[in-house]
């Protein structure tokens, strides 16, 4: 169960790998297999949880429906900020895009102004087919593809990204 060689990479893990802002990469699936707090899923499977650098690294395996584990997923977190900051592995603009995808993640359909405010964004990060940053004090994530603006992730998700020239 420790050892990562055992788990496949889904299509799902391994598009999310390409993303800009997702932090997580086949390194770091390993080292939370081998050396991170094992929790059940609240679905099938189990999650690993690894903290380093003030931020917390989860990999959600499954073994239902495949032939072997797989690797389903993965996300950071923001465990403890001044320690985020303060590690050389991240800057600010790192550590607000992992608290604003936790945020918008946490709660997909309900809208977080207040959690998305006091954060800077200056690097898009994906999600759904939007590259979305902020700056300090907006109340939402703007793509800088369409243009639009987003308060929650079900908001990001329920729409296409267009661009604004082609359109």
């Amino acid at each position: 169960m420790r050892d990562p060689s055992l788990y496949a990479l889904t299509d799902h893990f391994r598009e999310r790998l390409e993303q800009p802002g997702r932090y997580v990469s086949t390194r770091t699936v390993s080292d939370a297999i081998r050396e991170g707090q094992l929790r059940w899923n609240s679905t099938d499977g189990w999650r690993f949880a690894l903290v380093e650098g003030g931020v917390r690294f989860v990999v959600v395996v499954g073994d239902t429906e495949t032939n072997s584990p797989v690797v389903v997923t993965g996300w950071t977190e923001v465990a403890d900020r001044e320690a985020a900051l303060e590690a050389p592995r991240w800057d600010g603009v790192d550590v607000d895009t992992i608290a604003v995808r936790a945020a918008l993640s946490e709660q997909a359909s309900t809208p977080i102004p207040d959690r998305i405010r006091p954060r800077t964004v200056t690097r898009p990060f994906e999600v759904g087919e939007h590259r979305l940053e902020t700056p300090p004090g907006d109340p939402f994530v703007r793509c800088t593809v369409c243009g639009c603006r987003f308060r929650s992730k079900e908001a990001i998700t329920s729409r296409r990204c267009r661009n604004r020239s082609s359109d």
